[in-house]
């Protein structure tokens, strides 16, 4: 069931914290100075447009602030992100906290679809529906705690990380081998391309572009 589920998805959505992350929260004091956003950076170097990150300024959530707030990310699941796109699969995030650091790995990734400081993650899924012209049936979403559920309810494919709640578990349609921050999205993303029969091609592209 969960691989048929799978063969119809189009975009991938992801939590951040607890999914791309292992659920820890750095945060530090800004050194003096350097309270200028990235969004700020970018307009002053006059290319605001290359950090909409697939959606509007306000919905990315930057914000001038006295705190940095530090996330660390995989590697392998920045691959998986590639090999999605490679395959002609959306990604995006919905995060319910606001860091620059998310937008600096959004960005660097070519995420289509970025939406921070968002509690009614529902709300913000089914904008993303309507802007991506598919159905919620052709939607992915990778979640990690109960915020996350009411789009998993309502997605055509729900993934829950290793690590997540069990009342989460208990909802997914598929639970990925690897922990939030360890692998998970890449997981996510094998299982679907590989559902759908675009694994190995997206492989081979990624690494003819490489080199290999």
């Amino acid at each position: 069931m969960s691989k048929l589920r799978a063969k119809k998805i189009k975009l991938i959505l992801f939590d951040v914290d607890g999914v791309l992350t292992d659920g820890k929260i750095w945060i530090f004091p800004a050194p003096s100075g350097t309270q200028q956003t990235v969004l700020e950076q970018s307009a002053t170097a006059g290319a605001p447009s290359k950090l909409r990150l697939g959606g509007h300024a306000e919905d990315v959530g930057l914000q001038t602030t006295s705190l940095i707030e530090a996330k660390g990310f995989h590697a392998h699941d920045g691959t998986a992100i590639s090999l999605a796109r490679l395959a002609g699969i959306k990604t995006g995030l919905i995060t319910k906290r606001i860091s620059e650091t998310v937008a600096l790995r959004a960005r660097d990734l070519k995420i289509d679809h970025v939406y921070q400081g968002k509690q009614d993650k529902l709300t913000v899924f089914r904008q993303i529906l309507e802007k991506a012209g598919i159905t919620a049936d052709e939607a992915a979403f990778v979640g990690d705690d109960v915020i996350d559920l009411p789009v998993m309810r309502n997605c055509g494919f729900a993934v829950a990380v290793k690590n997540a709640r069990p009342e989460v578990k208990a909802e997914a349609h598929w639970v990925t081998s690897h922990a939030g921050g360890d692998g998970a999205a890449r997981d996510a993303v094998e299982y679907i391309l590989k559902a759908q029969g675009k694994w190995k091609k997206a492989v081979d592209e990624y690494t003819a572009e490489r080199g290999g």
